[in-house]
């Protein structure tokens, strides 16, 4: 109803408009309703930060330690895992996942710096 009657007033319209202002005196703007912030940048740096640590798990990992890791974080599609999970799974102590997950962690931080 607003921008109906906005269109006949002006051709354009601002995300400073107010659409209405409370009985405070507090407005609210379209941009509450719209938003303003432009992400488009940070999906596609997170697309490719995905795509990277994807590569970097394939090529430094062993399958074991991969694994480990797609269980542990929930990467590909699944569900994150605790570590009891994940060593049910393995036939292993809790505590040797948290190992093999720690030495797999410390080799993607040495290919990320590499990689700098």
């Amino acid at each position: 109803m607003h921008f109906r009657a906005q269109r006949k007033v002006q051709g354009e319209v601002s995300l400073s408009d107010a659409l209405e202002t409370g009985t405070e005196g507090d407005a609210l703007y379209l941009s509450d309703v719209v938003g303003e912030e432009d992400t488009m940048l940070e999906e596609l740096q997170d697309k490719e930060n995905r795509a990277l640590l994807r590569r970097l798990i394939a090529e430094k990992l062993t399958k074991r330690e991969a694994d480990i890791l797609r269980r542990r974080y929930g990467l590909d599609g699944r569900l994150p895992q605790t570590q009891r999970q994940v060593a049910a799974h393995y036939g292993i102590s809790r505590s040797y996942v948290s190992r093999l997950e720690k030495k797999a962690l410390g080799k993607l931080e040495e290919a990320l710096r590499e990689r700098m």
